[in-house]
């Protein structure tokens, strides 16, 4: 199962965002969690909320609504390019200087660990050598 999050029109850079998502994207929840936490960068705020709501999403999507985090990993975590903000900042000897504000839209997909089942072992037979030790 999975579950997935949205946040749309982020005022800032996908350049920017894609250096916190990029550090997050395969991990563990828990581990992303506090990867994020504890990043400076602006933009881990915004990615730290829109995980959050992925696994409130994930919790809802369950029937019994009860699941364990730890069993829950980042599947997918890209960003795209939102809407530019065109704006014209002047510039020496009446020229203009154009300035694009990038936004960008994250999406988060969690998805739940397999738990990988024990097959059980062969055991080896001894070769054999092919000649007959029984005495004639």
């Amino acid at each position: 199962m999975e579950a997935k999050a949205t946040n749309r029109y982020i005022g800032s850079s996908p350049r920017k965002m894609r250096l916190v998502v990029d550090l997050i994207r395969g991990r563990n929840a828990e581990e992303a969690l506090g990867i994020l936490h504890f990043t400076p960068k602006h933009a881990a705020r915004k990615a730290e909320q829109v995980l959050r709501s992925a696994i409130s999403n994930f919790q809802s999507k369950e029937e019994g609504g009860r699941v364990d985090v730890a069993t829950l990993f980042v599947k997918q975590a890209f960003v795209d390019g939102g809407p530019m903000q065109k704006r014209i900042s002047p510039a020496p000897m009446g020229r203009a200087y154009r300035i694009r504000k990038r936004s960008n839209h994250l999406t988060i997909v969690l998805a739940q660990r397999e738990e990988k089942k024990a097959a059980p072992k062969k055991v080896k037979e001894p070769k054999s050598t092919g000649t007959n030790t029984a005495a004639s």
